[in-house]
């Protein structure tokens, strides 16, 4: 039998009305949530994920015995901080009792887009931009940003397309040196610091 079991089968203080279960855990959250979440984060090492369903966990088992528990007594908050630490010493029981998982070693550590890397690059490609001269940029953007030809560029620019073609060329090797001094090269961030 767990530690949670023996504590889950004695509630506080016993309740004359049962609340809805949307008001029980309403109010169960309001007076005593923020605290047991902190409380259990700090057992988890810092890992919320784990602490939200611990918490949850505790909810339910005190959802269980509504009738029994008033959500909004701080005599009942001794009782759900036992449940949760012994939901916290089971978990981890459970995570010692059984052998490490194995799989593939390189897909435990593939990085998972959170769009920072791509906000990151793109203001060190706009600081680099700021690097060129501005009939560079302005060729570029025409060219590579707003999809244009080298013939629809040559129009709206009012230049000959061979012009269009020479400061596409030396705007976008202007622009590799700067992202290079910035330590980003054509494949990515620098080589050498990965």
């Amino acid at each position: 039998m767990s530690a949670s079991a023996s504590t889950e089968d004695r509630p506080p203080c016993p309740r004359t009305t049962e609340p809805s279960p949307d008001e029980f855990l309403r109010a169960l959250y309001h007076f005593h949530g923020s605290a047991l979440l902190q409380f259990a984060a700090r057992r988890l090492e810092g890992d919320w994920h784990r602490a939200e369903d611990v918490l949850q966990e505790v909810a339910i088992r005190a959802w269980r015995h509504a009738g029994e528990l008033d959500p909004t007594a701080d005599s009942v908050r001794p009782w759900l901080f036992t449940v949760l630490r012994n939901l916290v010493i089971d978990g981890h029981r459970a995570r010692q009792a059984r052998p490490p998982e194995t799989g593939e070693p390189e897909l435990a550590h593939l990085p998972v887009s959170d769009g920072v890397d791509h906000m990151l690059t793109s203001e060190v490609l706009i600081d680099a931009l700021r690097d060129l001269r501005p009939a560079q940029r302005e060729v570029l953007l025409h060219v590579h940003y707003l999809g244009r030809s080298v013939n629809q560029t040559a129009e709206v620019l009012g230049v000959p397309p061979g012009t269009v073609k020479s400061r596409t060329y030396y705007a976008a090797r202007a622009l590799r040196k700067a992202l290079h001094s910035r330590g980003l090269y054509a494949g990515g961030l620098d080589r050498e610091a990965g």
